[in-house]
């Protein structure tokens, strides 16, 4: 008797249970289709790289060439040359991408320290708003500010502490960190709200318990606040890391000039203008393959190791 009650039960429990999956994957669907028409769509693009491409021709009337195109990547000794001073300069970006990485963090950890709300959201405005500023208007503030004419230069000729021009943005000189200054000031904030978001959920009743046993707040910081980031942290540096030879190029494309192209060209500006400026949409293609294969890659290799010492995945 019991047995028979049951039975329906179960199987009400499970007609609920799929019900509720179906619903999820409803919410879910818009954002596949999202990714499907953005992300795997796009790669249809990829046999421009087998094919000599000439606009505005169509694919199917130009020349099948294979491989032709990855083998001048590494067949010609010039273009040899100019992709290892690119990956010179990605490589460069990235690596201090990475090491200025733990910089959200710590601006994280004090601005949750701030007792004060109006002030804590007044700093945590002020240096969000520049992730939402296009690198075009960075640049029209950095061209006010230190060009030959700038501000900057106005002020100090006018202190007397120099006579000539400082040419901040017509040089060579420290452009890596240049680069990784900006967009440090661009995207500081921007960081910090993944772990302040980490934060809200953080459990009080340990901060509780350390100030009885007479913590201070610097200790409260690094014995409790520190370690319930750290999770965070390391996702989004192993996807830092995934992505390291994606820099964009908007940033690089604004403050580029021909007095710091040997140092400023990444990967990404590079298959740009290889694609734009050349009009050698194959050769880009093939590069931007390539990047693309290395990127995945990169992230199945981090992947495996998070899974081998943290026991954890991000895939």
């Amino acid at each position: 008797m019991d047995k028979a009650i049951t039975a329906p039960k179960a199987k009400s429990k499970k007609r609920k249970a799929k019900d509720q999956s179906f619903k999820y994957f409803l919410l879910v669907a818009p954002f596949l289709v999202l990714v499907f028409i953005f992300s795997y769509l796009p790669l249809y693009g990829w046999s421009y790289a087998f094919f000599d491409y000439r606009p505005p021709l169509k694919l199917s009337q130009c020349e099948f060439v294979g491989w032709k195109w990855f083998k001048y990547l590494f067949g010609n000794p010039m273009q040899i040359k100019q992709l290892i001073n690119v990956l010179k300069n990605t490589f460069a970006m990235s690596g201090l991408g990475i090491l200025t990485s733990v910089l959200p963090l710590a601006f994280a950890v004090f601005l949750n320290e701030i007792k004060c709300k109006w002030f804590k959201k007044l700093v945590q405005t002020l240096t969000t708003i520049p992730n939402f500023i296009s690198w075009i208007l960075v640049y029209s503030v950095a061209f006010s500010l230190f060009s030959s004419s700038g501000m900057v230069n106005h002020v100090l000729q006018d202190l007397g502490i120099t006579t000539d021009a400082i040419k901040f943005l017509e040089s060579d000189s420290h452009t890596w960190i240049t680069m990784m200054l900006w967009g440090l000031w661009k995207g500081l904030g921007w960081g910090a709200i993944m772990y302040l978001a980490a934060l809200a959920g953080a459990d009080q009743e340990q901060y509780e318990a350390a100030r009885v046993d007479g913590a201070g707040r610097f200790k409260l910081m690094w014995h409790i606040t520190v370690p319930q980031l750290l999770p965070t942290y390391f996702v989004l540096l192993m996807m830092s890391i995934a992505n390291f030879l994606s820099n964009g190029m908007e940033q690089y494309f604004i403050f580029s000039n021909s007095f710091n192209m040997q140092h400023i060209q990444v990967l990404d500006l590079y298959i740009y203008k290889i694609s734009m400026g050349s009009a050698s949409f194959s050769l880009g293609t093939a590069l931007s393959m390539m990047k693309s294969i290395i990127s995945v890659t990169l992230l199945w290799v981090v992947n495996t190791l998070s899974k081998v010492f943290r026991g954890e995945s991000i895939i």
